[in-house]
């Protein structure tokens, strides 16, 4: 495949320098603070932190935002510190450990190395004390403290002490975290400040905080590295503030003549909307709010985040006046290089984010113990693992003949690593396209854009001649004819079915064969889920979508526990606006003419429904090794390797991360 010659003016604005206080940034697309957890050892800044971020830079990212770091919290004596999802409240911080700022420093000298600047966030996340003892997270009953004026004047000092730490360690600029259920974002709410002082009251009284701070920042670090501010638009939620009142607020933010850039996004982390935007949601669906502060704030930048992953959309943005800097966080993560392929015009070799927000879940959502915490992304198996790839990377010493079986993410995924290394590929497919599972996926409303990963693998696999054969059923014979040295069986997984009396009835029929189009419902339809993940509300919003009336059966307390904080919301929203009803804590017994028997999961008592024309079970998978087993008992000579759900069902990221692993092996 040749490359077309790039445009020289498909992105003007987008690779265009702009000043930011002291700094100049090499073009606008920023890397946004995200706390991916890319350090080994958490919140320290180590040879894994540094590879994830340093990526990025050398990918042709201007701004490098790296990740959050949580500063110290005035706690009363004997009291324990507390940890919550993503957050927590501690006495000592990350800044005041020895080495922090030498860390630091290696970092921000490694990214100056490539041009780009480094600004680093400072954070103060906990839900231990807040302007007032209201909850600040919705989802979660967790009552603060009210703090005291002293203890106030503690915080401020620590934001002060820390921007001089990183001063010292030669970064570019700071970011005071203000938005997201931070403790600066409890002053500005009018939700969660009642206070009856002086740091509470109307719009600008709910900036003294903020102010004082800025104000106790700039005096610290002068001139000497940019700052800024991170805002939420708007609160979503009763009694916040809307975005004509941020505008307010931040005007008077604006007066104490600190800031250097804001940047603005919109959203919360808990419920619809999130501040990451999943799949479901437009690109760049709150421009407005960007677009407003640009107007409002003459002369400093404004940087804009939400769900932007596509160069020409922020080129776009930039166009239309609704912002100075983009932020394009999660589509460095899918594909690091994403910038200078934009600017090279190789967009056939970009690897776009589908907006799964894996990426995020892994990091505030999944409980994984700290120090087996990494980045991950569904469709980029190097992001966490840019050490591994770096040492164990190398072209093929001796070119052999690897023959792929199934053309599903794993499949795709060994194929294209061990092609890229110059082996020949042979993909053997029997549908007539590529994509497996992701397929199903990307039928569901609002998930389209997994087709994205499908269509970057065929042109990858085109790119580095992998001889694919679609529409291609084979056995041990027909692959052993192929005279491999390496076989992958990529065979995927088939739906699991229940033991269940009327399993098998017709009125009965898979999830998968629902997406795929293979499968007529009636109008009343029970959809009986033992899945926790993406596929029960999709099948449910897809079936809704389409007029039928559907009611979930779960097997345990509720739909989508594995599902993260950023896209749950949005998930229970369009069920909610369509109507489909949830039974939680049931378990199929039997199914009969229109009939359905439950046991509950909570003690066992029996439930019947009736006058239901169709049921869609949706139970998860099992691996689907026949052929992996038959080349065994075959006796062949070619390596084996069993690779995805073949091996066992997980998520998008498992296989890509298995298949790339297995590609790099032959």
């Amino acid at each position: 495949m040749s490359t077309p010659p790039p445009s020289q003016n498909q992105f003007e604005r987008l690779f265009e320098p702009l000043k930011v206080g002291p700094m100049t940034v090499p073009n606008r697309i920023c890397e946004t603070t995200n706390t991916i957890r890319a350090a080994q050892m958490p919140g320290f800044v180590d040879d894994p932190f540094i590879a994830h971020h340093l990526a990025k830079a050398k990918g042709g990212t201007g701004w490098i935002g790296s990740e959050t770091f949580l500063l110290n919290s005035p706690m009363p004596n004997e009291a324990a510190d507390e940890f919550f999802q993503g957050t927590g409240s501690v006495r000592v911080p990350i800044y005041a450990m020895p080495g922090f700022p030498e860390s630091v420093g290696r970092f921000a000298e490694a990214v100056r190395e490539t041009g780009s600047v480094t600004v680093c966030q400072l954070t103060q996340l906990n839900f231990t004390m807040a302007a007032s003892s209201v909850p600040v997270v919705e989802a979660y009953e967790w009552v603060p403290h009210e703090l005291d004026s002293g203890e106030i004047a503690q915080l401020i000092r620590t934001y002060a002490d820390a921007a001089e730490k990183f001063v010292q360690a030669g970064v570019d600029g700071v970011e005071i975290h203000c938005a997201h259920e931070t403790l600066p974002q409890t002053f500005l709410s009018p939700a969660l400040n009642r206070r009856r002082d002086e740091w509470g009251g109307d719009a600008r009284d709910r900036t003294k905080f903020l102010r004082e701070v800025l104000l106790g920042v700039k005096e610290r670090i002068g001139d000497r590295i940019a700052l800024g501010i991170r805002v939420n638009g708007q609160e979503s939620r009763e009694g916040g503030y809307d975005l004509l009142t941020l505008r307010e607020m931040i005007s008077h933010v604006a007066e104490t003549g600190t800031l250097d850039f804001v940047n603005v996004d919109v959203g919360h982390c808990w419920g619809d909307p999130p501040y990451v935007q999943p799949s479901y949601y437009d690109h760049a669906v709150h421009r407005e709010a960007g677009k407003a502060l640009k107007v409002d704030l003459e002369g400093i930048p404004v940087l804009f985040s939400g769900r932007v992953n596509d160069p020409g959309i922020a080129e776009q943005l930039l166009e239309q006046g609704c912002c100075d800097l983009v932020g394009m966080t999660r589509a460095g993560i899918a594909d690091p290089e994403f910038a200078n392929k934009a600017k090279e015009g190789r967009l056939r070799e970009m690897r776009r984010c589908i907006g799964c927000n894996r990426c995020i879940a892994k990091s505030v959502h999944d409980d994984t113990p700290d120090m087996l915490q990494r980045p991950t992304c569904s469709v980029n198996p190097e992001i966490g693992n840019e050490l591994f790839f770096a040492m164990q990377w190398k072209p093929a010493e001796e070119r052999k003949r690897f023959v792929v079986v199934g053309g599903g993410a794993a499949g795709c995924e060994a194929a294209r690593v061990a092609a890229k290394r110059g082996h020949e590929v042979i993909l053997l497919e029997r549908s007539a396209r590529l994509g497996g599972q992701v397929n199903l996926a990307s039928a569901a409303p609002g998930r389209d854009s997994f087709d994205d990963f499908r269509i970057f693998q065929e042109n990858q696999l085109e790119l580095y001649g992998v001889d694919l054969r679609l529409e291609t059923e084979v056995d041990a014979v027909s692959v052993l004819a192929l005279e491999p040295d390496a076989v992958a069986c990529a065979t995927g997984s088939v739906p699991r079915l229940p033991d269940t009396p009327g399993a098998l009835s017709a009125s009965v029929v898979q999830g998968w064969d629902v997406l795929a189009g293979r499968a007529e419902v009636g109008e009343r339809v029970a959809v009986v889920s033992q899945e926790d993940y993406f596929e029960t509300p999709n099948v449910a919003d897809y079936l809704a979508e389409r007029g039928k009336q559907v009611e979930i059966f779960h097997h345990w307390m509720g739909i989508g526990s594995e599902i993260d904080r950023y896209s749950i919301g949005a998930v229970m929203s369009r069920l909610v606006a369509r109507d489909v009803q949830i039974h939680p804590g049931m378990r199929l017994a039997s199914v009969a003419d229109g009939k359905l028997e439950f046991r509950s999961a909570f003690g066992g008592r029996t439930h019947s429904f009736e006058g239901f024309d169709s049921v869609v079970l949706v139970y998860g998978s099992v691996p689907d090794a026949h052929l992996y087993y038959d080349l065994k008992e075959a006796g062949s000579a070619a390596r084996l390797f069993l690779v995805g759900s073949a091996w066992v069902p997980r998520f998008l990221a498992e296989a890509t991360q298995h298949g790339a692993r297995v590609g790099m092996e032959i």
